[in-house]
């Protein structure tokens, strides 16, 4: 039997077992940095595995190593998230959610337990490939600045930097069984854009004696969409959206402030900051020309992640080989944002999609909504595909 054939049994076998620990990953979700039981459950499940160099960083966050035969010949790294997001679970599953107003709605159980089973494969067949793999459990994917970051301060890609990382996500819009890959520039960078608009508020009826902080804003989010329009070029993908607005008067009431707050996205680092720049400066100045004053305050999210080519079309082949050529896809960049692109700004990365939908069994909604799902039948193909590629990046020299 060839590697690949034993790795495809192996994946197949435990399949049941990575389900159960996916089932419990996604009752029991935890927030970002929060993931206090998540990581000893993961501790947990690797030592019983047989797996015993772990190491805790980034506090919920922990690095486990597999070594095969010459460990030292070369290292690859495999990452999993496992934060959940603050949505309230509306499935009715036996595995729903049991922490009230928590919830795994963006995959990030399928990605640990997906993880988890790599893990035991590569355990299992260590004595059948060359070199490291080494894993990293983060906590904090979903919020600001990203427990990528802290994984990296924490030393999670030194002694020794890993030769490449790979990161799978889940993809509602490919069924399960299908693998998608993009080569080079892929997910937008993210900043938090909040403004607090301050004038003076009054009685409705008296405007002239007020300052209003409510037709302010209103200038300053329509003037600013012609950042996007008129100095971003457009063969650069970018977009500015407010998605929050309070200011808290009434029908005849205007209030002092207005807050406001939403999300600037690119996939370019230089206009990135050109763009952040303009967008304080605009707001600024256009509450001051109308008698206010507006506060800036920008949240520095995640970088924009870049697929390193080569190493894409490396992964891209292993998944034809694992999955057959008629299952791989090409896809679109996104300009969604992901904070494995602080990997990608030091080492070779790729991150790739697994396909979770089946629309004959009714799953179907996107990430990040209450109804969101998976068909499990993709947890028959995930622990293996990523041992597969990982064993197959150790073989390059």
């Amino acid at each position: 039997m060839s590697l690949l054939e034993k790795i495809k049994s192996l994946s197949q076998a435990y399949s049941g077992q990575v389900v159960e620990y996916r089932r419990y990953l996604h009752a029991n979700p935890e927030l970002s940095y929060q993931e206090f039981n998540t990581v000893k459950y993961v501790d947990d499940k690797l030592r019983s595995f047989g797996i015993h160099k772990i190491e805790n960083l980034a506090t919920t966050g922990l690095v486990a190593e597999v070594k095969g035969k010459n460990p030292d010949k070369k290292t690859i790294a495999l990452r999993a998230d496992m934060d959940a997001l603050p949505i309230v679970e509306a499935n009715n599953v036996p595995y729903k959610s049991k922490n009230e107003g928590v919830m795994h709605a963006c995959g990030h159980d399928v990605h640990t337990s997906s993880l988890l089973g790599t893990a035991k494969i590569l355990h299992d067949l260590r004595d059948q490939f060359e070199g490291t793999v080494r894993f990293l459990f983060q906590p904090g994917e979903e919020k600001n600045p990203g427990g990528a970051s802290y994984m990296i301060r924490d030393g999670a890609l030194e002694n020794p930097r890993p030769a490449g990382i790979i990161g799978q996500h889940v993809f509602p819009l490919l069924p399960a069984g299908k693998i998608g890959f993009r080569e080079g520039m892929y997910m937008a960078s993210a900043d938090e854009i909040y403004l607090r608009v301050i004038g003076k508020g009054g009685h409705g009826a008296a405007p002239d004696l007020a300052i209003d902080p409510i037709v302010i804003a209103s200038h300053i989010i329509i003037a600013l969409q012609q950042i996007i329009s008129r100095n971003a070029s457009p063969k650069q993908p970018t977009v500015l959206t407010f998605g929050n607005i309070i200011g808290k008067g009434a029908t005849n009431i205007i209030p002092d402030e207005v807050n406001i707050a939403g999300t600037f996205r690119a996939m370019n680092e230089v206009w990135r900051e050109s763009g952040l720049e303009k967008i304080k400066k605009m707001a600024e100045s256009i509450a001051e020309g109308m008698g206010g004053r507006c506060e800036v305050d920008i949240s520095r999210g995640y970088p924009y992640l870049e697929n390193n080519p080569e190493l894409t079309r490396r992964l891209k082949l292993a998944a034809e080989e694992y999955v057959g050529k008629e299952n791989v896809y090409d896809i679109d960049i996104t300009l969604g944002a992901e904070d494995f692109a602080y990997y990608s700004q030091i080492i070779p990365a790729s991150f790739y999609r697994l396909g979770t939908s089946n629309v004959e069994k009714g799953i179907k909604s996107y990430v990040h909504t209450p109804t969101f799902d998976i068909d499990e039948d993709a947890l028959k193909i995930g622990p293996g595909l990523m041992a597969w590629m990982a064993v197959k990046e150790l073989e390059l020299v």
